[in-house]
């Protein structure tokens, strides 16, 4: 959620939920033209808000030279001061995995811990091989994994010029009202996963300029998406049933997009049995 519509998004928004105090409203306001100057980025998003039983994530994120690959998070607790959030890694998303499952607790020196007891030779049981893991490590490869499974951006808002940078598309006016309503017209923003999985034909529809991301019609399971039109068809909205709390939204003919993820930071499960 771009910066500089952060109020206007935030209350297209919040027919879902996704509110912001106005005491916190009054702090982004200032705080993210300060990130923007102090990290030289050339936007800063409003992520979202992990929630935690003792205090709460605020993640902004801020993007660089190529909007795909070039991106830093931030996290904060009160708006004001920001903390640059580690770079996820393969190790550290397996270590996640094992150790960490419950709620997130408000505090990034918290340590989860998980016992392993190790099978020895002839049956001995060896002595138990403890994992830990930060929480703000955690905190770090939950906004990467929700970045690469729940990220959207509408088609033709950003562009990979001839060197391989993804950069905003400057002459984006935005989908039209049918294409709104259709998911084949939002992407996931990160890498593609499934290049070449279109048929010949559709391939022929498409430029590789802009078609350059994985669309959401092609997630599995199917209807992990719930896809509206809201105050009075005026406003598309996309909302994940994967990571409960992360919205989308769009404003037909225009420009503005963007989403924000409020949630407890863990993955719904269940959404098999849902459908």
């Amino acid at each position: 959620m771009d910066s500089r519509w952060l109020l206007c998004s935030l209350d297209l928004v919040a027919g879902n939920g996704c509110t912001v105090s106005l005491e916190h409203r009054a702090a982004l306001q200032t705080s993210m033209v300060l990130l923007k100057k102090n990290y030289k980025f050339h936007r800063v998003l409003l992520w979202g808000k992990v929630l935690g039983l003792n205090k709460d994530y605020f993640i902004a994120q801020g993007r660089g030279d190529d909007e795909l690959v070039d991106k830093k998070n931030l996290y904060s607790f009160d708006c004001v001061d920001w903390f640059l959030l580690p770079s996820a890694t393969e190790s550290m998303i397996q270590e996640v995995s094992v150790v960490a499952k419950r709620r997130f607790v408000g505090d990034p020196s918290y340590v989860y811990e998980h016992v392993e007891m190790s099978g020895g030779q002839d049956g001995a049981v060896d002595s138990p091989v403890v994992a830990k893991v930060s929480e703000e490590s955690r905190l770090a490869v939950t906004v990467h994994q929700i970045d690469e499974e729940a990220s959207v951006v509408p088609r033709g808002a950003f562009v990979k010029s001839p060197r391989g940078l993804v950069h905003v598309n400057r002459s984006f006016a935005g989908l039209s009202d049918s294409q709104a309503k259709k998911l084949d017209n939002f992407f996931h923003f990160r890498k593609a996963k499934n290049p070449n999985k279109k048929s010949v034909l559709e391939i022929g529809d498409l430029s590789p300029a802009i078609d350059f991301l994985d669309t959401l019609s092609d997630d599995v399971p199917k209807g992990s998406w719930s896809h509206q039109c809201e105050c009075a068809g005026n406003v598309c909205v996309l909302r994940s049933l994967l990571w409960l709390g992360l919205t989308f939204y769009h404003l037909p003919m225009t420009p503005q997009h963007g989403y924000i993820y409020m949630g407890d930071g863990t993955r719904n499960l269940n959404l098999p049995f849902m459908l």
